[in-house]
């Protein structure tokens, strides 16, 4: 099984992320995950969600897994490291840890698996040699 590099991402709970039992509401853990690879796509790998969507491609969430551990708090500073587990031909699965940055222990981990569409036809396509390569990194 190959292994794909794994890439930390910080951020800090801000005020419009709690809900009303004062932490972290449970669909923010998502917009984190997104936000990181959205950021790393770029910063590591050179080949932005931008540069997909030019060339006709977009990624969609087809199944999402998260495991909540600890719940995240105002103020808290915490990363999010995320790594390609596997890809295949539509498509490839992401996994994350959500750690709290005081503590180094997990808030949340879990894993997204994403397929490649076209953007005119809304359907699956091929994930090309092109992707592989840059996000084999």
């Amino acid at each position: 099984m190959k292994i794909y590099s794994r890439f930390k991402t910080s951020y800090k709970v801000r005020p419009d992320d709690i809900d009303m039992f004062q932490h972290v509401h449970n669909s923010r853990y998502f917009d984190y995950v997104m936000a990181a690879r959205y950021d790393q796509m770029h910063e590591c790998y050179g080949m932005s969600m931008e540069e997909f969507m030019n060339n006709g491609y977009g990624w969609v969430v087809r199944t999402a897994h998260i495991d909540y551990k600890r719940a995240l708090t105002m103020g808290q500073e915490f990363t999010v490291e995320t790594g390609i587990e596997s890809i295949n031909s539509k498509g490839c699965r992401v996994n994350f840890e959500i750690q709290i940055t005081k503590t180094r222990k997990t808030a949340c981990d879990g894993w997204f698996d994403y397929t490649l569409i076209d953007l005119k036809t809304g359907k699956s396509v091929p994930v090309t040699q092109e992707m592989i390569n840059k996000y084999s990194i």
